[in-house]
């Protein structure tokens, strides 16, 4: 899975992270960009390789809470798909 998806986290751009909030209805803080951005860059192939290791609730702090309890459930989504 990882080489399908390798392609495109190496031109996902701020500007598609953006598309995607807008497209769900979210409103993310230029924190919340600039934090989603650079973990997917450098944690993809690891949440990939394991998703049921991945918690966000680490990183709750680095979200506002709307945001957090969609990304939340978005993940919870993702880790039913790969069992």
């Amino acid at each position: 899975m990882i080489n399908l998806i390798e392609p495109f986290i190496k031109k996902l751009s701020k500007e598609d992270i953006l598309n995607f909030a807008h497209k769900n209805n979210l409103s993310i803080s230029e924190h919340e960009l600039d934090f989603v951005y650079s973990f997917i860059k450098s944690n993809y192939a690891t949440v990939l390789k394991n998703p049921n290791s991945f918690d966000i609730a680490i990183y709750k702090n680095e979200f506002s809470n709307e945001n957090y309890l969609f990304l939340k459930n978005l993940i919870e989504k993702y880790k039913k798909m790969v069992i």
